[in-house]
């Protein structure tokens, strides 16, 4: 699938910071772009992947590896002569039974405390693996982000894995599921980039906020 010509484009990507509290936030103010979702849904695949920075996110087979919340800065080339700097947010997985409850708890409230009380926090990005119908913890943590007007936009992950028909398929099922139109739910794949643009785009419109 080739990919239509960026509005930005990603010219740095490096690793910041990661933490667990608010002190340990990096110092610089930026933009920030979110990610959250199940874990071992993709989400440091899309960020390498997004970045054009092979191994900027560290994956792993292992369901509930990322602990931390990790920053990453990236710079956007907006035009010829412009650059602006902005952090991609990476949050740990939720919804993995093997995770013992009482971490699962200082999990969620320190994620919890960052996505209501980040001043610089954009956009999140909920991802979910388009090859499964969304679970609860989606349905949660999706219905949570609304109620507490935070903008979130859903996109559908390993999109390859799929036929165009069996796409657009599970794409229906996962809107209608979520209660949200079409041009809400962005599907993404890591491995041909493809929604890589769509993305930027989305992500360009919120810098410029």
């Amino acid at each position: 699938m080739n990919e239509k010509e960026n509005t930005i484009n990603i010219v740095k990507a490096i690793y910041v910071a990661s933490a667990v509290k608010k002190d340990q936030y990096p110092e610089s103010v930026l933009p920030e772009v979110a990610f959250v979702g199940r874990s071992n849904v993709g989400k440091s695949s899309l960020i390498n992947s997004l970045s054009r920075h092979h191994g900027l996110a560290r994956t792993s087979g292992t369901p509930g590896k990322t602990q931390t919340i990790n920053y990453y800065e990236l710079t956007a080339k907006l035009n010829e002569t412009e650059r602006k700097p902005f952090h991609l947010v990476d949050l740990p997985g939720y919804g993995y039974a093997k995770t013992g409850q009482q971490n699962r708890k200082t999990w969620s409230n320190f994620i919890r405390e960052y996505l209501l009380k980040s001043e610089n926090l954009r956009l999140i990005c909920q991802l979910i693996d388009v090859r499964h119908a969304p679970m609860k913890s989606d349905f949660e943590t999706f219905a949570w982000l609304a109620e507490n007007d935070l903008p979130v936009l859903l996109i559908a992950t390993k999109c390859d894995k799929l036929s165009r028909n069996e796409l657009e398929k599970q794409a229906r099922i996962i809107t209608k599921a979520f209660g949200v139109e079409r041009e809400n739910l962005l599907c993404y794949s890591s491995v041909t980039h493809a929604g890589r643009s769509d993305l930027l785009d989305v992500i360009h419109e919120n810098l410029l906020q």
